[in-house]
């Protein structure tokens, strides 16, 4: 059996501020709707190998999430669990020094997120529903010890409520990546060091930074 080839990737929007936690140690608010933004789909790097990242605008921060790809159009009438196709654990990078300063001043964030390979991508794998994801937890290792631990019940806005915010404002459709927020354990970056993504154990994405 020949396993169907994946559509490309057509846009990526991502979660701001989706753990409660994770909120609270940058001293920000948790908000009320969902905080969307976009990265360019240049942003995509294949987690492994060795990546490159600009070192040149100040602190680079990791911030690891589930991923989830969208194998159709969003239909608010069909389950969500039949329109995900596969999932992952990928990173959202932020130039953090750049991002407190346009938050400072009021300007969008596409600086700070958009940003050349400032999302990784680890491995796919098949989508097995929400409640399998509820079961298990994805971490990231920093040089071999864990610095972040999330599960889904941990989210302000679960998948249900994000595909129909994204689905109803801007469009959701087959090839859409969200990246769906970070847990609490976010912190900078120094060149050769070594991000591991997990999925309940399971390696999906192994490589060294260089800044």
């Amino acid at each position: 059996m020949t396993a169907h080839p994946m559509p490309p990737v057509r846009n990526i929007y991502c979660v701001g501020r989706n753990y409660r936690l994770h909120a609270a140690e940058l001293g920000n608010a948790v908000p009320e709707t969902p905080m969307i933004f976009t990265k360019p789909t240049h942003a995509l790097a294949p987690w492994q190998g060795e990546v490159s990242l600009p070192a040149s605008f100040g602190a680079v921060h990791y911030e690891a999430e589930l991923v989830l790809f969208m194998g159709g159009p969003y239909r608010p009438d069909r389950p969500l669990d039949e329109q995900i196709s596969h999932f992952t654990v990928g990173l959202d990078f932020t130039l953090r020094d750049v991002q407190d300063k346009l938050k400072a001043q009021g300007y969008p964030w596409l600086e700070a997120k958009g940003f050349k390979r400032s999302a990784g991508i680890g491995r796919w794998l098949p989508y097995p529903g929400y409640a399998e994801l509820a079961d298990r937890d994805f971490t990231l290792l920093l040089n071999g010890k864990e610095v972040q631990r999330g599960n889904v019940k941990q989210m302000v806005f679960g998948f249900e409520q994000l595909a129909a915010f994204v689905g109803d404002r801007f469009g959701l459709g087959e090839g859409d990546l969200l990246f769906t927020g970070t847990p609490a354990g976010v912190g900078a970056l120094a060149s050769g060091d070594r991000l591991v993504l997990q999925w309940d154990g399971q390696t999906l994405g192994d490589a060294v930074v260089a800044l």
